[in-house]
């Protein structure tokens, strides 16, 4: 006799405000969504970037007040336990209504009034960390979570009563079919000619790609455009995404280049799909943000990793496995100038062969399946808190 489908597993995932904790959110839901039909929840802030993704890529997102979780005594202090107390019953709502039988948090401010509702409430908690240092979100969700999944596995996080995995980060689909696609030389190939042709770059030159993120990072902007000549010279093209409102300024140190440098020096403020640009890329110069190592390391991408100078110093260290393994240079911020890109960035793209080491050393650190990883993780929770 055949077995007859269970209902449909009921998950709130909680998580937002950048797109480090909303990107791999998404791609977790729609591995959820798509692999067994699970009914996905979203919650959110109205002020993060999820308050726009998560209905444009289909899901309901309910709202709870945001919480920052203040580091020194302020006036927030003596408001945080109202608004605390605020926000974890809008998610104990959320999941009452929902009926949720697990909740996966990503961090943030969302996460710490789910992690505490679900608690109250017995229902299993999933946390993924994808930083290389956790936040105080996750770091409090650990204490009693079913399963603590890191991106990193030099990550100093672990489940204080259930399993600590490391997964990965889960990669946004449209990174993860090309992932699927550079597997092969002739997929590989297919995606850097179609990119090369979406962005009207030539699929036949070394291409160096910058991005500093959707904000920008104005050290990477100076220091790449000012060596434009010693790029071109070397035959190398650029694909420079400059940040929202930073362009005129490379702009405008181009235009004191040479005529070669400014016909291969190709300026964006932003670029929505990435994987066009990773398609066409041999090396990349970036911030090392944990999404942008992961999403790099996946694709087999060497880098050039310049860490944030300020803050905890996590960008340092999401970066340090890739270095460690040799898919990456970490220079400080203070280091890179024009003319150490002249120098370093020139010599890493005229050497084709070492490049491809780096890449294979890349490659091999860290799973590329991470939304997969995840997801079963997600169902192993559900049953272990006594679903069939």
């Amino acid at each position: 006799m055949a077995e007859v489908p269970g209902p449909p597993l009921r998950v709130l995932l909680a998580g937002g405000g950048t797109a480090g904790h909303v990107n791999p959110l998404l791609a977790t839901a729609a591995t959820l969504a798509g692999d067994d039909g699970a009914e996905i929840t979203v919650l959110g802030t109205e002020a993060g970037l999820e308050h726009t993704l998560v209905p444009a890529a289909g899901y309901p997102l309910r709202i709870v007040p945001r919480v920052p979780l203040p580091r020194r005594p302020s006036a927030d202090l003596l408001r945080l336990p109202g608004r605390l107390r605020a926000a974890v019953r809008a998610a104990d709502v959320a999941i009452t209504e929902t009926a949720a039988e697990v909740v996966v948090g990503f961090g943030g401010y969302v996460a710490t009034p789910a992690y505490l509702a679900a608690r109250r409430l017995g229902v299993p908690v999933v946390v993924h960390e994808q930083n290389a240092r956790p936040g105080l979100a996750n770091r409090l969700g650990a204490r009693w979570a079913a399963v603590v999944a890191l991106t990193f596995p030099s990550t100093e996080l672990r489940a204080a009563r259930g399993r600590t995995e490391v997964t990965g980060l889960p990669l946004r689909p449209a990174v993860a079919t090309l992932v699927a696609d550079r597997a092969t030389t002739d997929g590989a190939t297919g995606r850097r000619v179609a990119g090369a042709a979406e962005l009207g770059l030539n699929p036949d030159l070394p291409t160096l790609l910058v991005t500093g993120g959707s904000l920008g990072a104005q050290r990477l902007n100076e220091a790449v455009a000012g060596a434009a000549n010693a790029l071109a010279g070397a035959g190398v093209q650029v694909l420079h995404l400059t940040g929202r409102g930073k362009d005129e300024a490379v702009r405008a140190t181009l235009a004191g280049a040479g005529r070669e440098a400014a016909d291969r020096y190709h300026v964006r403020e932003y670029l929505p799909a990435m994987e066009h640009a990773y398609a066409c890329a041999d090396l990349v110069l970036c911030r090392s943000g944990a999404g942008t190592v992961s999403e790099l390391a996946a694709l087999g991408l060497p880098a050039v990793y310049v860490p944030l100078p300020f803050g905890n110093g996590e960008q340092r260290l999401n970066a340090a496995d890739v270095v460690a393994a040799g898919g990456g240079v970490l220079v400080e911020d203070a280091e890179l100038t024009p003319a150490w890109v002249a120098r370093e960035v020139v010599a890493l793209l005229s050497d084709p062969q070492a490049l491809a080491r780096r890449g294979a050393a890349a490659a091999g650190v860290g799973p590329r399946d991470g939304a997969a990883r995840l997801a079963a993780l997600v169902r192993e929770a559900a049953r272990g808190a006594g679903r069939g």
